[in-house]
C-alpha cells in the first residue's frame, strides 16, 4: 500500500501546525503534529524526572513505562501521559522552556519518530503530519513533501497578530533577528538538521494569505492522488 503522508516542514512560527490542520480537514486526513509529542515528553520528564539533566535512556524508559502516546480523537492526533489527555497541558512556558533541550536528544528523536511512523501505518487513510525534519528523516518516501517557510520578518509580525497584541516596529526587528539566529541554529545542528527535502515544493507564503497557502498544498496532494 502506498504511504498516505503529507510532510509540512518549516522554521519556528511558520504557521506548520494551522496550515497542516486545514489541510488535513480539506483532505478528509488525520493530522499529527509531531512538535505535540515532544512537548508531551517534555511535560513528563518535568514531572516524573524533575529539573536536572536528562538521560535519552531514562526519557525513552519513561516514556514506554507510563506510557507517552498519540491516540487519534475525531481527525487529529492528541498527545497523552498515562492515558491522561495533555493536548493544553504542554502549551505551557515551563514545557516551551524545556523541548528544544529534550528534542536534540538522538535517542528521543528515534523514539518520536518510530511512535509518528506506526502512527501512520495504523491510519492508512491519509495524514498530514508537520515539523521540522519530516520530509527528510521521519518520512522520506512521503509522496507530498512541502518546506513552508516566510521571512522572519513576517513570522514575527503573524505570531504578535495572533496573540492579539499591538505591532510595534522596534519589538518586530528585536524578534525578527531572534528568530533568524534560530534559524541559524536549526540549519546548522547536527541531528536533524531544518532543510527542505530535495524533492519538496518550497512554498514561501510571506505574500500569501493563509487560505492561498492552504490551498496550495491541497492542490499538490490531489494532484498526487490521481496520479
Amino acid at each position: 500500500m502506498a504511504l498516505r503522508v503529507v510532510a509540512i516542514d518549516g522554521p519556528a512560527a511558520s504557521g506548520k501546525s494551522s496550515t497542516a490542520k486545514a489541510v488535513a480537514e480539506a483532505l478528509g486526513w488525520t493530522h499529527l503534529d509531531s512538535g505535540a509529542l515532544y512537548r508531551a515528553l517534555t511535560l513528563a520528564a518535568l514531572d516524573h524526572l524533575g529539573g536536572g539533566q536528562w538521560l535519552e535512556t531514562r526519557i525513552v524508559g519513561m516514556a514506554e513505562d507510563l506510557p507517552v502516546r498519540l491516540h487519534l480523537i475525531g481527525t487529529e492526533f492528541r498527545p497523552s501521559v498515562a492515558g491522561v489527555d495533555v493536548g493544553d497541558a504542554i502549551r505551557t512556558e515551563r514545557v516551551t522552556a524545556k523541548v528544544s533541550a529534550l528534542a536534540a536528544l538522538p535517542g528521543v528523536r528515534r523514539w518520536v519518530n518510530a511512535q509518528q511512523r506506526q502512527a501512520a501505518q495504523e491510519h492508512p487513510s491519509g495524514v498530514v503530519v508537520d515539523g521540522r525534519d519530516i520530509g527528510t528523516v521521519v518520512f522520506p518516501d512521503a509522496p507530498v513533501k512541502v518546506f513552508l517557510t516566510a521571512t522572519p520578518d513576517e513570522r514575527v509580525r503573524r505570531r504578535i497578530t495572533q496573540r492579539g497584541e499591538a505591532l510595534d516596529a522596534d519589538r518586530v526587528a528585536r524578534e525578527s533577528q531572534a528568530l533568524a539566529a534560530r534559524d541559524e541554529a536549526d540549519s546548522q545542528r547536527a541531528v536533524a538538521p531544518l532543510k527542505p527535502a530535495p524533492d519538496a515544493l518550497v512554498l514561501d507564503s510571506t505574500r500569501l494569505s493563509f487560505e492561498e497557502q492552504v490551498q496550495r498544498v491541497v492542490a499538490l496532494a490531489r494532484e498526487w492522488a490521481l496520479r
